[in-house]
């Protein structure tokens, strides 16, 4: 009878062994594949469970949370969602995240290890703490200005602190609203193939995401590669440049809209932004000079984290001295975001400082304390103080006295260049109108801001389309706003 009860006691033993074995093999081993089985809903449903964590502007919060009372139980609320879209993103319960709620989506959905002091303890329990904010650097009126200014166009804006590489403004349209985006069924279903199929892509962000061709707002950098290489010592003496030019080694002649260009000074060829100048001093610098040039200014690299990405800008660094000619001018493969070009405008601003953009003030837990914040990147030096002082000198003829007239600001001093960049198959495209600039008040030597803005405006009749009448008074009321 013993016997029976000690095999009895070593066969329950051992089932209770295997039982152990096999729920640590579920639980632990097995639990990542698990948790990632589209099937399994836990994660999803423990995921909605609490409120998500807020993005403010401003120190007030433009999103929220909504209880629906289903399984997935708060969906994602938006204030002024088209305004604040291309900041936000969406956040959907059926599409994920985009922008800023999902390069942000451990603080504001909780799951950060910052936001508790035993995260394994959290990872253990499968516990998720209530989320963190997300404090951003946009000054809201400068985004309303932006907004309002391209209206029903096709564009963007993106505006910074030249100082400190702040992202004040970042505007893309047309918008859409997140909210339709936020829950699940059909309704959400029926916006994003309605939103992701429109024509116009109103989900793009044109700030951050769209690379255009920068065309004469390039001419900044060219203009900065001629004065750091030596090839133009005062801006004020004759270039010895022709018009029209013919582009080395080809038959190709280039002109310009402008008559005052032939043998014109780097100050006029700025001023009425003369193609066969500017062609002609990127040659004259040479492949080497002009890619480092571009670097300085941050083309070519992998695109910065805002934190959200952007598409890297682009200076081809293997070209001919034709292609080098057009790609001074910003045509050939020469490409930039809203956002590259707006920090060139900040690094002349700034006395050739050139600051990493960023969109994130601070990112703080439930209890709204400071959690622990990346380390940003030290500003990089563009080209010499002496060098960004000339081109300053030069942008603010452009405002006072050139194309760039409707971007000037009683009591600031504003500087500029106008840009219309050529596109499609032989420059059949509906022109892209840039202007970038910076301002500061008179009675201060810091500069407040620096803006690029960029119009697709495919409505508009082609000979309407110039940067100073598309895109420079955009611009200077995003000025204005940053001023007052």
């Amino acid at each position: 009878m013993i016997r029976c009860t000690r095999h009895a006691a070593v066969f329950c033993l051992l089932l209770f062994v295997a039982l152990l074995g096999n729920a640590a093999w579920v639980q632990v081993f097995r639990a990542p594949e698990l948790a990632a089985d589209p099937a399994n809903r836990r994660a999803q449903i423990a995921r909605y469970a609490e409120p998500r964590g807020a993005v403010l502007v401003a120190g007030r919060p433009v999103t929220g949370s909504h209880d629906s009372g289903g399984r997935l139980r708060h969906e994602r609320t938006y204030t002024d969602g088209p305004l604040y879209a291309p900041v936000t993103g969406f956040s959907s319960q059926t599409y994920g995240t985009s922008l800023l709620e999902r390069a942000e989506d451990g603080v504001l959905s909780g799951t950060d290890p910052r936001l508790t002091a035993f995260p394994w303890w959290d990872g253990l329990t499968r516990a998720r703490r209530r989320g963190g904010s997300v404090a951003t650097t946009i000054d809201p009126a400068m985004q309303r200005a932006a907004f309002a200014g391209l209206g029903r166009r096709t564009g963007a804006v993106a505006a910074v602190e030249p100082r400190t590489g702040r992202i004040l403004a970042l505007v893309s349209t047309p918008s859409y609203d997140p909210a339709q985006l936020s829950g699940n069924g059909r309704k959400v279903t029926a916006a994003w193939r309605r939103l992701t199929g429109a024509e116009r892509q109103p989900m793009l962000n044109r700030a951050i995401r769209q690379t255009y061709p920068p065309g004469s707002a390039f001419k900044v950098v060219t203009a900065a590669a001629a004065l750091e290489g030596g090839l133009v010592d005062d801006p004020d003496e004759p270039t010895d440049s022709p018009d029209p030019y013919t582009l080395p080694g080809t038959d190709t002649v280039l002109v310009n809209e402008s008559d005052d260009c032939e043998d014109a000074s780097l100050r006029e060829a700025f001023r009425v932004s003369c193609n066969t100048v500017f062609a002609r001093l990127g040659v004259g610098a040479g492949l080497d000079t002009m890619v480092r040039t571009a670097r300085a200014f941050g083309f070519d690299g992998r695109g910065p984290r805002i934190p959200s990405p952007v598409a890297p800008s682009t200076f081809d660094t293997s070209m001919d001295r034709a292609q080098l000619a057009l790609s001074s001018i910003g045509q050939y493969d020469t490409t930039a975001t809203p956002l590259q070009m707006a920090t060139v405008a900040a690094a002349v601003a700034d006395d050739g400082e050139r600051a990493a953009p960023y969109l994130v003030d601070e990112v703080t837990d439930p209890s709204g304390t400071a959690l622990a914040a990346a380390e940003r990147p030290a500003p990089v030096r563009a080209m010499s103080p002496a060098t960004a002082r000339r081109l300053q000198e030069l942008m603010v003829d452009v405002v006072e006295h050139g194309s760039g007239r409707r971007a000037a600001i009683h009591g600031a001093v504003v500087g500029g260049k106008t840009g219309t960049a050529q596109h499609g198959v032989h420059n059949e495209g509906t022109p892209y109108a840039w202007f970038i600039s910076w301002a500061r008040r008179e009675d201060t030597a810091e500069p407040a801001v620096a803006v690029a803005v960029v119009v697709e405006d495919a409505a508009a009749d082609r000979t309407e389309i110039s940067g100073g009448g598309s895109a420079a008074p955009i611009a200077g009321a995003v000025m204005r706003a940053a001023l007052r």
